[in-house]
């Protein structure tokens, strides 16, 4: 994923407009950090990762449930690859947790900036993960994630990764996102 300002967006499913897309795909490409170590650049594992996901959908639907508030979703693809894999040749579990970790707060992101909502973006406060089937290299993988709530500080959300080529399920998760209190220190 390397957004530039003259992406077409409009070959992304999803009625968000095209300047929230766009936001969206900067925002997870965000250049590294500089190493407090080696005082060199450092990309990490996660900007690795999502240089490899796609996004294909970002959407603010009405909720079906409360057909008053809205909900966000968004789409991503990711072809499992190697260096994905545990030691039983299928995709290890930490790296799924680390791509659901990722594209689990994107729905909370495109909501708010359609919605016209601002202030800070939050932090994962929890991830609970249900294992549900294995990936094997070269499976194409559906992350589709959905917002369930959006209080003031708390925000939550569902996450289910398909398998598009195996059609199933391969984890499905819960989170809550959470924005610091002002006096907070990390």
């Amino acid at each position: 994923m390397k957004p530039e300002n003259n992406i077409d967006t409009s070959q992304m499913k999803g009625n968000v407009p095209p300047e929230v897309k766009l936001a969206l795909l900067n925002s997870l490409a965000q250049p590294g950090h500089i190493s407090h170590s080696t005082g060199k650049p450092f990309r990490g594992f996660k900007a690795e990762f999502v240089s490899r996901m796609q996004l294909t959908e970002a959407s603010v639907l009405s909720k079906a449930e409360e057909p008053d508030k809205l909900e966000g979703r968004t789409v991503f693809e990711v072809i499992v690859d190697e260096d994905m894999f545990n030691e039983v040749g299928t995709m290890h579990g930490g790296c799924l947790a680390m791509i659901i970790e990722i594209c689990s707060p994107m729905p909370i992101y495109i909501l708010r900036a359609s919605t016209g909502a601002c202030g800070p973006f939050g932090v994962q406060q929890s991830l609970n993960i249900v294992f549900h089937s294995p990936a094997v290299p070269g499976d194409k993988l559906r992350i589709v994630c959905t917002t369930l709530t959006l209080g003031s500080r708390a925000r939550s959300g569902r996450c289910e990764v398909w398998n598009v080529t195996r059609h199933r399920l391969v984890a499905s998760a819960v989170y809550i996102n959470m924005v610091p209190s002002e006096s907070s220190k990390l």
